[in-house]
């Protein structure tokens, strides 16, 4: 400690980090959600924040955009913080037609066309949540009175891509269940597998894929409010039982 993109103190990360990719919803997140900040990290802008929430630390830290820069963030959390649990809450454009607009989704499977799992040395790996973690978040929405949608997603490489080509693969997709795409979970998964760690992605639905439906970049930005709250009373049953097994 610190490392290349972390220079927080060995103790100024909490055993549960949310991690959504943009910087300004970190500290969004941080500043609504999160009493007694502290800044612990601003290596290249990521906005690592240590808080409280019903008394139990959290911290809340940006992962940039993509499978290979949360990979980095997640990587160096779980093996030189010793975090238990990162939630990644982000946003994901829709592909069922039962999606609207700011519903959540519970990730409980990261398909990818991505290669990071193979240069963890496996080929075939199934990028799945930890079981603790989503039971936990499908508690937490239902006390709160949320709907969620819960199954399998897309973890993406690409944002863009040539407009035949990717109406092609996202029908495929949608043939088989996954429920939208986003960037990070499939990378977040490997890695937490790897380390013995947990992982959840959490995710809001951005905008959909086959209707000319999108939130606006302050609706991103703010909107998310239902995503952040399952997250957060996730992270505190999450220290709980972590509690309960110290004895």
């Amino acid at each position: 400690m610190p490392t290349p993109h972390n220079e927080a103190p060995v103790n100024g990360i909490a055993k549960t980090v949310l991690m959504p990719g943009d910087p300004r919803r970190s500290e969004f997140i941080a500043e609504t959600f999160l009493e007694h900040r502290t800044l612990v990290n601003n290596v290249r802008g990521v906005m690592g924040i240590t808080g409280t929430w019903k008394d139990v630390p959290v911290t809340v830290m940006a992962s940039g955009m993509g499978i290979p820069s949360i990979g980095i963030y997640s990587w160096e959390l779980y093996k030189e913080y010793d975090v238990d649990n990162i939630i990644r809450v982000g946003s994901a454009g829709g592909l069922q037609d039962n999606l609207k607009l700011l519903d959540v989704i519970l990730a409980q499977g990261a398909c990818t066309t991505s290669n990071y799992i193979e240069n963890l040395g496996i080929h075939g790996f199934a990028p799945i949540a930890d079981f603790t973690l989503l039971s936990a978040a499908k508690d937490a929405a239902k006390a709160l009175g949320i709907d969620v949608h819960i199954g399998n997603i897309l973890s993406s490489d690409n944002f863009y891509s040539a407009f035949d080509a990717g109406t092609e693969q996202n029908n495929k997709w949608k043939q088989m269940g996954v429920l939208g795409i986003e960037m990070e979970a499939a990378g977040l998964y490997a890695n937490a597998a790897y380390f013995g760690k947990r992982a959840l992605c959490i995710c809001t639905v951005s905008d959909h894929l086959y209707r000319p439906e999108m939130l606006s970049a302050e609706e991103r930005q703010l909107g998310f409010s239902q995503m952040i709250t399952i997250a957060l009373d996730t992270a505190a049953k999450m220290e709980e039982l972590r509690l309960a097994s110290l004895g």
